[in-house]
């Protein structure tokens, strides 16, 4: 069975001692920790603190699966090549083997471009840290086919991909084919739901439209055996339930 993790998108703002209790309570092997401000971890904090923030999570035994960054690598604007690197440092202190990233923004040229480049010029500066970054389906690279063509140009293995169910489906991209288009660089996975394609508030796993069954399937034909990560975006949307009740519900879904 796949470790399961989950991401601090579902408790905004909570300490790590918080963070800690509720993946002993559901059996969690695993953090995806934000960084943001407000967070446990911001692109500033200090070395000092991000030993302490490692210190906890070690203690725990519970693994910072992935430092989930905001940084879209292909947006026309600053330097995403130095944000990237910076995250990848923070990464390392917090002994993580991942750093997520996005990829640009809406009616940008060519972004799949800008992305190559800027992801190729990340993995020739990479130090040997046992730290790689992932390229997520999300904003202008929606589909795993989107990706592929991204991480084909980059030609790297320390730059992956990181499969978030819902936006494939959403694009009309069927569960096998974001499958098969991502096979070659798949490198971990985040679970949700929702009710529909325009309707994107969470839904408890297992109860919406995705078909996060599906998605199972097709990671198990893969052979996938990295984490499955639940986002359950309650920061976005804070009427949602507590993350505890879509845990509980990740862990029913992949029970049957």
């Amino acid at each position: 069975m796949n470790p399961i993790a989950f991401s601090t998108l579902g408790m905004p703002g909570a300490p790590a001692d918080e963070v800690i209790a509720v993946a002993a309570t559901y059996g969690c092997a695993g953090v995806e920790l934000r960084c943001a401000d407000g967070e446990i971890v911001a692109p500033d904090t200090s070395a000092a603190d991000l030993r302490q923030v490692r210190r906890a999570f070690d203690e725990a035994g519970v693994e910072i699966v992935a430092v989930c960054s905001y940084t879209r690598v292909a947006r026309p604007d600053g330097d995403t090549v130095a944000e990237v690197l910076r995250h990848v440092e923070i990464a390392e202190a917090l002994g993580s083997p991942f750093v997520r990233v996005f990829g640009g923004v809406e009616g940008q040229d060519d972004p799949a471009a800008a992305a190559t480049r800027r992801l190729a010029e990340v993995a020739d500066r990479l130090p040997d840290n046992g730290v790689d970054v992932l390229l997520e389906t999300h904003d202008v690279f929606l589909t795993g086919e989107a990706i592929a063509g991204v991480l084909a140009g980059v030609g790297s293995p320390r730059i992956g991909a990181l499969w978030d169910v819902v936006n494939p489906w959403r694009a009309g991209e069927t569960a096998a084919a974001t499958a098969d288009a991502l096979a070659p660089y798949l490198r971990h996975v985040q679970i949700k739901d929702a009710a529909a394609p325009t309707e994107l508030a969470p839904v408890l796993p297992g109860r919406g439209a995705v078909g996060v069954p599906g998605v199972l399937a097709e990671l198990d034909r893969l052979g996938y055996t990295g984490y499955l990560a639940l986002e359950w975006e309650r920061v976005w949307y804070p009427d949602a339930p507590p993350v505890g009740d879509a845990l509980a519900a990740f862990r029913e879904v992949l029970g049957r």
